[in-house]
């Protein structure tokens, strides 16, 4: 097992921050198959298969995969006619099989995912069942779960997969020591922002750690400015694909901030060659090289492992991000990984569909699973599971449970939102943008065309 805490790992697993304090994908690159409840025997055909039991398929890699593997247990134990059969795969097969098996309509009953734009793709290809109703007749299921949870998993105004598992948002981090040394307070506004850059690089100390040869994490401080100056209608014009929606002015101030950010030297040198995946731009915060970063709530477990005494010790702050002086955005308006989503096959016989939605109602994110969740160092996305959190780590998944389950709007990553061919053009331009070498103007230009209808 790779012990380097990753995005991407977390995208497929889920946030073990506390615990374990790693997280990567593990296990091999072929799928293991089992048979209802893990008994070892063939898994079933898929959502368009002559079996009786419904399939699920999911990821391998801890501890996601055991708690994923006790819930459909428990299931079958206390379902014997209705049993749901489990393949695993690693993260990256996983991703090509998936889109394969829908597209020739073998895909599992059960299909696990990210949301965003993957799913809209699944519905608008009638590839998965609209759940809106059925959550209209089950409303105790939906109102257990955050709804900040609920827009990765919607396409319009229709509901197609069921938030679950975790939460993990984007996080302010800070180096209080750094703070103290200098005489300063965390920031409440971009201004601050500003001034804070100017008094620790008056100080000899670099303001903001970044990994921006990664690309995606220079995409949060974007997410953040534009829902904090235009709110969170700006984006969701350009993900539904609405003419010239990069063209608002919102968007034009966001790039012109990252930019005056940039030119202010508000990053360590050289940032443009640090990788996410190498974890240097954790190091760099907790050794006292910068005094702040931008970045996901599954690096928390991987500074208090790899950090010494920087978490354990209350050296490391942390908070929401900065208000935007006459910005149009909520205060608790999040970015960052939502939930994790299971949809239902369209092709899945009536009986396999129905299998499905009595997991879901059942045994998803139940007690038991939510339990495991926790025990694992993680937030559930489900209200009330804050009174589950002890120890050490408390107050951090105290202060990511209340930021996800306040937030007035918590957006999906914009990569993950969007479809895969814009995604990467967004990367590319968001590299540009901080390297310098693309004006606003030019941004806005190439954004509009990869996402116009």
């Amino acid at each position: 097992m790779d012990p380097r805490t990753t995005r991407r790992g977390f995208l497929g697993l889920g946030l073990s921050a506390a615990a374990a304090g790693t997280l990567a994908a593990c296990g091999g690159s072929a799928p293991t198959q089992t048979g209802a409840g893990g008994s070892g025997a063939g898994g079933g055909t898929g959502g368009g298969g002559d079996g009786k039991n419904a399939t699920h398929w999911f990821l391998t890699g801890q501890p996601g995969q055991g708690i994923r593997e006790n819930t459909v247990k428990r299931f079958n134990d206390a379902n014997p006619n209705t049993k749901i059969d489990y393949t695993e795969f690693q993260n990256d097969a996983y991703k090509t099989k998936i889109a394969t098996a829908i597209g020739a309509g073998q895909g599992p009953t059960i299909i696990w995912g990210w949301g965003g734009g993957t799913l809209r793709g699944y519905a608008e290809n009638n590839e998965v069942e609209d759940l809106t109703s059925w959550f209209g007749e089950n409303a105790a299921v939906k109102d257990r779960l955050f709804p900040s949870a609920f827009a990765a998993g919607s396409v319009g105004d229709k509901i197609y997969a069921m938030p679950a598992e975790t939460v993990a948002p984007i996080v302010m981090y800070y180096n209080k020591t750094l703070f103290d040394k200098v005489g300063a307070q965390p920031p409440a506004t971009w201004t601050d922002v500003m001034n804070l850059v100017d008094k620790f690089n008056g100080a000899g100390i670099a303001p903001f750690s970044l990994g921006g040869q990664s690309r995606w994490t220079n995409m949060m401080w974007l997410e953040f400015l534009l829902d904090r100056i235009g709110g969170p209608e700006v984006f969701e014009n350009a993900f539904n694909g609405k003419q010239d929606a990069w063209s608002d002015p919102a968007v034009t101030d966001m790039l012109t901030k990252v930019q005056d950010l940039v030119k202010a030297q508000g990053f360590i040198k050289g940032f443009s060659s640090i990788t996410a995946d190498s974890n240097a731009d954790l190091a760099l915060l907790y050794t006292g090289k910068t005094a702040m970063m931008l970045h996901g709530a599954w690096t928390y477990g991987t500074m208090k492992k790899d950090g010494g005494d920087f978490v354990s010790g209350g050296h490391l702050g942390f908070m929401n991000f900065p208000t935007v002086e006459g910005g149009k955005g909520d205060p608790s308006d999040t970015v960052g990984n939502p939930g994790q989503y299971l949809s239902i096959s369209s092709k899945a016989t009536d009986e396999q569909k129905e299998t499905a939605k009595k997991f879901f109602a059942t045994a998803v994110l139940a007690d038991a699973e939510v339990q495991e969740w926790v025990d694992n160092g993680n937030v559930p996305i489900v209200k009330g599971a804050d009174s589950k959190f002890t120890g050490g780590d408390s107050e951090f998944l105290k202060f990511i449970y209340n930021t996800a389950s306040n937030a007035k709007v918590f957006a999906q990553s914009w990569d993950q939102a969007l479809s895969p061919s814009a995604a990467e053009t967004l990367l590319d331009n968001i590299a540009k943008l901080f390297q310098l070498s693309i004006t606003p103007e030019q941004w806005v230009e190439s954004m509009n065309k990869a996402t116009n209808k």
